[in-house]
């Protein structure tokens, strides 16, 4: 099958399909009648194993490497179950960083809602941002 049929077939663009045989991860044989790459079931499978382990916040580099494991004959899943143990101090670490982002966001756009709009005048692009004093 070719990119956009497989692509259809596991709700993704052609693009993405595109963009993961160019990475490596997906290893579809050439129809010799014209050219393009013909993807089978087992292309399919793999792709939602791609798909499923990105949702799980694998990288590109780590997916190639559990693949690697699997294709070598080797069970993935103890070096799968470290990476994720991995991630999840990091993925913590985000949510802390991002929930300060956020109270700060909406403690600037409160602090906004009473100033006026200024024009830039060569000293300030933007007042409400060059005026706005971090209170953390």
């Amino acid at each position: 099958m070719q990119a956009s049929h497989l692509a259809k077939r596991v709700g993704v663009t052609a693009e993405t399909v595109r963009f993961y045989t160019r990475q490596g991860l997906l290893s579809p044989q050439r129809n010799p009648a014209n050219g393009y790459h013909d993807y089978s079931r087992r292309d399919e499978q793999q792709l939602n194993f791609i798909l499923k382990a990105r949702t799980l916040g694998f990288s590109l580099k780590e997916i190639m490497q559990i693949l690697q494991h699997a294709k070598q004959g080797d069970s993935p899943c103890p070096m799968v179950r470290d990476l994720l143990a991995q991630h999840i101090p990091q993925v913590k670490q985000q949510i802390t960083e991002l929930s300060t982002l956020l109270t700060r966001m909406e403690t600037a756009l409160s602090q906004w809602a009473v100033m006026p709009d200024g024009v830039p005048n060569g000293d300030s692009v933007c007042q409400l941002i060059d005026n706005w004093q971090q209170n953390e």
